[in-house]
């Protein structure tokens, strides 16, 4: 799996904390990641420690602490639950399926989701036909996000978690994450962040 930037879960809001209180958690975060390193890896590593600690806290830890971490879900089904539209329809993820599909979670909250989100729209461009791409927000369907996303040029499909079904039975705990899904609804490939390169190499390798 890729490593890369991902950003903490956020619920439906976000704590208020100081810029002391943040720049003295990023410095203990910042310390631990170099002293843990110790390897040609340490710039990667210090780059996902910072990113992680952007939020308000994570909803699941690993084992003997740590930062929160994803579940494997590839190699499974696509879960079955139902998403909204922004107009607040329900959407079954099972009716998603039929053809090769990217399925993108982020959030207008998340650094690194806003981030990717041009390169999606130009990767969509160029393989629209042959992929679905479809958005799930984890926030609740709402025209800012939806504007928001638009104005980064995207143009596929967008849909909703607003009851968190979809993030708890993926186990995601921290974003962005990317589903790269066969015809038959096989999960085969998850992923953080990702730039357009990275996207448009996983599309042909894994999907087409």
């Amino acid at each position: 799996m890729l490593r890369d930037n991902l950003c903490p879960v956020k619920q439906r809001t976000r704590l208020l904390v100081s810029s002391l209180v943040v720049a003295a958690v990023a410095s203990v975060g910042i310390g631990w990641a170099i002293a843990r390193s110790g390897s040609s890896n340490d710039a990667e590593s210090l780059n996902d420690t910072v990113a992680r600690l952007d939020g308000s806290g994570p909803t699941s830890v690993p084992e003997g602490g740590g930062f929160p971490v994803n579940q494997v879900v590839k190699g499974k089904p696509l879960p079955s639950v139902d998403v909204l539209t922004l107009a607040g329809a329900k959407v079954a993820t099972k009716s998603l399926l039929g053809k090769p599909m990217v399925i993108n979670v982020w959030g207008s909250t998340c650094g690194p989701c806003k981030k990717e989100l041009p390169d999606f729209a130009k990767v969509q461009a160029q393989y629209g036909t042959q992929v679905r791409f479809v958005g799930v927000d984890y926030l609740p369907p709402s025209d800012r996000e939806e504007q928001f996303a638009r104005s980064k040029g995207v143009q596929y499909e967008l849909l909703y978690d607003g009851t968190g079904q979809f993030i708890a039975k993926v186990g995601i705990a921290a974003f962005p994450v990317t589903l790269f899904v066969k015809a038959d609804g096989t999960i085969v490939q998850q992923t953080g962040q990702l730039d357009a390169a990275k996207l448009t190499s996983l599309i042909q390798s894994q999907l087409l």
